[in-house]
């Protein structure tokens, strides 16, 4: 398995900075690596999500002494329109602009559709796919006001082709992928609005399914990764979540201007075939 972890040391500290960003779901994963990508940029960074208090304060503290950016908090619920909202105040009144939305927070739920259990449709549907609309409509009045805003909608490549038994992700990342186009549309003199598409990238989750499919199936780790997780992937390998923060970083800079409404995959050709 060739995972490779970057250090942020050659990213360029001054390009985004001043700016002010919200990553949803970014106490983890996908989302933390897109956190700490824009913070060694210069961004001051809002984190959101859920886990143990003690290990979100020492991901914050790390961030801001390590970057010398500033690194706020929200607890707010992805599946509830008010404490989005508040957190949108909230970064509007810490940093005092808000100028990069990320819309990474998701879920996922794996069920024939005729077993889908439907409370869990809603919630993926809520907070993969409605949590984006809401960040969006509250953004953009400060990002027309300053005449500056770049979303970033980490959408799957399950945005653009299905796999069975995964209904309710599917539905919502291309429901991404298509609000992601709409909104380029709305806001193209004042910024842009583009989707990343990823194939299976390398995260705690991740580890833990690796070891629970070789369990599950009597196989070996190695056979679990090629043959199961990146059966689709031609490049047999996982992304990193550095690579994924290094293509977000580059979205919200100045040279991707001119880039708006696309869902580009990231995802070892899977969607290539």
């Amino acid at each position: 398995m060739n995972v490779q972890i970057k250090s942020h040391a050659d990213v360029d500290a001054k390009l985004l900075d001043g700016r002010a960003a919200v990553v949803t779901g970014s106490t983890s994963g996908i989302g933390l690596g897109i956190a700490r990508a824009l913070a060694a940029a210069g961004a001051n960074v809002m984190l959101n999500g859920f886990g143990a208090a003690a290990e979100i304060a020492g991901t914050k503290d790390a961030i801001e002494a390590d970057h010398g950016v500033k690194v706020g908090y929200s607890a707010a619920d992805m599946m509830s329109p008010d404490a989005i909202a508040e957190m949108v105040a909230v970064t509007l009144a810490d940093f005092g602009r808000l100028d990069i939305l990320i819309n990474n927070a998701g879920i996922q739920h794996v069920a024939p559709l005729d077993q889908f259990p439907v409370e869990k449709w809603d919630q993926i549907l809520a907070i993969n796919l409605s949590s984006a609309f809401h960040t969006t409509r509250l953004a953009l009045p400060a990002m027309r006001k300053q005449g500056f805003g770049r979303i970033i909608n980490v959408a799957s490549a399950h945005g653009l082709v299905a796999s069975p038994f995964k209904g309710a992700y599917v539905a919502a990342k291309h429901g991404i992928v298509g609000l992601t186009k709409v909104a380029a549309l709305e806001i193209a003199e004042e910024g842009t609005c583009n989707a990343i598409c990823p194939g299976y990238v390398y995260t705690p989750l991740v580890e833990a399914q690796i070891d629970g499919q070789a369990k599950a199936h009597g196989i070996s780790r190695d056979q679990v990764i090629r043959d199961v997780l990146l059966a689709q992937q031609p490049n047999k390998r996982f992304a990193t979540v550095e690579e994924i923060g290094g293509l977000a970083v580059f979205l919200a800079s100045e040279a991707a201007a001119s880039i708006t409404g696309i869902a580009l995959p990231v995802d070892g050709g899977w969607t290539a075939h």
